[in-house]
């Protein structure tokens, strides 16, 4: 009985003792179990915590390439905007409407830009280079948007949304605007989209198109989260500039939550199975597994936090797993935002033709040397003839002499800082150590003036350089490019291939200008501006003929300006058409009120001649005043047949079925040419002063004068001599057979009011 009940109690306790393992194994296998799923659960929520932060981070980043690229576009075609916007014949051709050469002008600067869009919109609403498929609806945006002074933004035609910058054309009003643009077609936004590590699906969509959740009291910009068909999405929708103010946009970036944790479910799936094989492990086995799983993604977080702050940040990769592939594919998401900001920032301040240094990192490396108080030269330099080498071998071919030209600056400046400004202009620092700036502005002249070979052509060109010294002649960048312009610019104005330092009085003299410039453009609206008439005398008929119209300028501070100081300004800015079609219309009007016998001389400038609407002007200076037509004589002068003879020619034929006269004035000083006198019959050689100044010094200004009237006589065309200042002077031109005589002698200028007077007077005398 007593080893019976021995056995019962030593069978006992060995059961006891093996249920009392069996609950510590399942005790302590519950609790690795609970361990191992609450590890699970913790890791999972990090995973999408950090999911969801990496998401956000890209979305961010996302939408800072898109407002660097989108600046970065906006600039460079507002740039060719201004710079097209600025070019004299073309803002001439928007004036006059000249279509084809509009047209020519915006596709040669689009392709060089690559823009997919180049138009003019006129003030008046008529477009050149329409995009296909722009209807009225969209023009009537654009043009609203034009005319309320937005410059830039996204703008939708064609049920598309472009990238577009516009410049206004001034003429010297707003006639229009230059509109270069983008497109930012899905497939563009795709491309877009592949500068950020995951797909955003980027998209431009209207206010209205957005989801309730976005819509309601969201702040722009703000990330939110959607349930869309049981998916999780993270959505951002923030604004972006619009061109169109009625048209506004909003970028759109999304993603899948979701599909972002499924593609962690294999690391997940690791963790649960290693918590099952490690039920019967001991608790510091569960802990030591736990602490080895959760290391490298602590340090995954880590990395991920310093990124987010700005900072470069690499994992090391310890395994093969899993959690190892996602060590590397952090590491290698790292490398590619490096090297991406690397592209970016290289783009921002470099030049994308020539490799060199552009405006912006050029005022960097100024800014930086004035703040250290270096002493440096800085260099503007703009190439002599370019533009005969784009317009004559085509854009290709002036890229790769620019890029030529590059290097050879980079030779000739070596220890120097060079950047491309843009066009043909090119600038340098120099250094106080890296040489005396005129021994290197000789240098790069000599460089230049070489011989290019370019795409089997062999090219001459110059360079004219503005010199500024730093600190003397600025202490800002600002300040020391804009000396070194009007140093470039007095260096171009004493005849190119040269160079000039800047000095204070450029300054004074460029305010000076700008002054007079702005003065000027008022001048016409104030009515400052007024015609004198200088009387020409018939020696044969001993009378007044005709009336040469002369204009001046009545400023209220500055007094009577003199027409060498304002007319080759006006010239030069293009106001010279709009004055010259007031004097035409003035002149006009008020020589109908003279007697019928009675000519009007009008002095016509090159540009005003070259103008598509001189004809047009000429007709309704004629049919608003009734002034018949054979009393007005145009006036023009020999340059205008250097450059283009032939369509010199043309035009002068087209005013003589006018039934104007046509008068050729300072005859004889350096362009005359017997061929165009044979080619176009003109009525009057006007002798040019110089040549009477000479006739009672010298013999043979005499010989001169006799054979012009001859030559004029032979081809059936008056005679004026200019500048007659006394009877002696006259005695030799009657003498040598001149037909009229025009100069102080006789009369000086007279005011319109008093022409009537001077004509009663002439008539009286010759009463007596």
């Amino acid at each position: 009985m007593i080893r019976a009940a021995g056995r019962i109690w030593r069978r006992s306790a060995t059961w006891l003792g093996a249920t009392l393992t069996v609950r510590m194994t399942i005790f302590f296998g519950l609790m690795f179990a609970l361990t191992s799923a609450l590890t699970l659960i913790g890791t999972q929520a990090a995973i999408a915590r950090y999911a969801e932060r990496m998401i956000r981070d890209q979305m961010r980043t996302g939408s800072a390439i898109f407002d660097r690229i989108a600046a970065m576009h906006f600039e460079q075609l507002a740039q060719a905007g201004r710079v097209l916007a600025g070019d004299f014949g073309f803002r001439e051709a928007a004036a006059t409407g000249d279509a084809p050469t509009i047209q020519s002008a915006l596709d040669s600067l689009a392709g060089r830009l690559e823009a997919d869009h180049a138009m003019f919109v006129s003030a008046d609403g008529v477009i050149v280079a329409r995009p296909p498929g722009f209807t009225h609806q969209d023009r009537n945006r654009l043009l609203a948007a034009l005319e309320a002074g937005r410059e830039q933004g996204i703008a939708r035609w064609s049920g598309e949304d472009h990238m577009a910058a516009a410049a206004p054309v001034r003429a010297p009003m707003v006639v229009g605007w230059v509109v270069f643009a983008r497109d930012m077609a899905p497939a563009d936004l795709e491309a877009l989209a592949r500068l950020t590590l995951i797909d955003l699906r980027p998209r431009l969509v209207a206010p209205a198109d957005l989801p309730a959740a976005l819509r309601n009291g969201r702040a722009p910009g703000r990330t939110v989260e959607l349930d869309v068909a049981g998916e999780r999405r993270l959505v951002q929708a923030r604004p972006v500039e619009s061109l169109e103010a009625d048209a506004p946009r909003l970028l759109v970036l999304e993603y899948s939550l979701t599909a972002a944790m499924a593609a962690y479910a294999p690391i997940l799936w690791a963790l649960f199975g290693f918590g099952v094989v490690g039920v019967g492990m001991a608790i510091i086995g569960t802990w030591l597994t736990a602490k080895r799983l959760s290391r490298p993604i602590l340090a995954l977080d880590a990395a991920a936090r310093r990124v987010s702050r700005g900072h470069h940040a690499e994992v090391a990769v310890e395994t093969r797993d899993e959690i190892g592939r996602l060590a590397r594919s952090f590491n290698t998401m790292v490398t590619a935002i490096g090297e991406r900001e690397r592209q970016i920032a290289h783009m921002a301040f470099h030049d994308a033709l020539t490799g060199l240094a552009n405006r912006t990192l050029l005022r960097e490396q100024m800014s930086l040397a004035l703040a250290r108080a270096d002493s440096f030269a800085l260099f503007c330099l703009d190439l002599d003839n370019f533009k005969s080498v784009n317009d004559t071998l085509g854009h290709p071919t002036g890229d790769a002499l620019l890029c030529d030209v590059a290097q050879r600056l980079g030779d000739a400046c070596a220890g120097g800082f060079v950047a491309r400004l843009g066009g043909d202009e090119f600038a340098v620092i120099l250094p106080a150590a890296a040489g005396q700036p005129a021994r290197v502005a000789r240098s790069i002249i000599a460089r230049m003036a070489e011989p290019f070979n370019v795409n089997g052509h062999r090219i001459v060109i110059g360079t004219s350089i503005g010199i500024a010294l730093a600190p003397e002649d600025g202490t800002e960048a600002t300040a020391l490019l804009k000396n070194a312009d009007l140093a470039l610019y007095k260096a171009k104005n004493d005849g190119k291939n040269g160079f000039r330092f800047f000095e204070a009085a450029m300054d004074a003299e460029a305010q000076a200008r700008r002054a007079l410039e702005v003065d000027l453009h008022d001048a016409l609206v104030k009515g400052e501006l007024e015609l004198y008439f200088q009387p020409l005398f018939s020696l044969a008929q001993s009378r007044v003929c005709a009336f040469e119209a002369l204009l001046r300028w009545n400023h209220p501070v500055r007094g009577m300006v003199s027409p060498a100081q304002f007319v080759p300004l006006a010239e030069e800015t293009g106001l010279i058409v709009p004055i010259g079609e007031w004097a035409l219309h003035e002149a006009c009007r008020i020589a109908a009120s003279w007697p019928r016998e009675l000519r009007v001389a009008v002095n016509i400038s090159a540009v005003q001649f070259r103008s598509a609407t001189l004809n047009t002007v000429v007709l309704q200076a004629l049919a608003a005043s009734g002034l018949d037509p054979a009393r007005l004589e145009l006036e023009i002068t020999e340059s205008l047949f250097i450059d283009n003879v032939e369509a010199t020619l043309a035009s002068l034929h087209a005013l003589r079925r006018l039934g104007v006269r046509i008068a050729l004035d300072d005859f004889g000083t350096g362009y005359s040419s017997l061929s165009y006198l044979r080619a176009f019959p003109f009525d009057k050689l006007k002798i040019d002063r110089s040549f009477i100044v000479d006739l009672l010094e010298h013999d043979g200004a005499t010989a001169m004068i006799r054979a012009i009237t001859s030559l004029a006589e032979a081809l059936g065309m008056e005679t004026t001599a200019e500048g007659v200042e006394n009877i002696d002077q006259l005695d030799i031109l009657r003498a040598q057979g001149c037909n009229t005589i025009q100069g102080f002698y006789f009369s000086r200028p007279l005011p319109a009011g008093e022409v009537m007077r001077l004509l009663t007077r002439d008539d009286q005398a010759r009463a007596a």
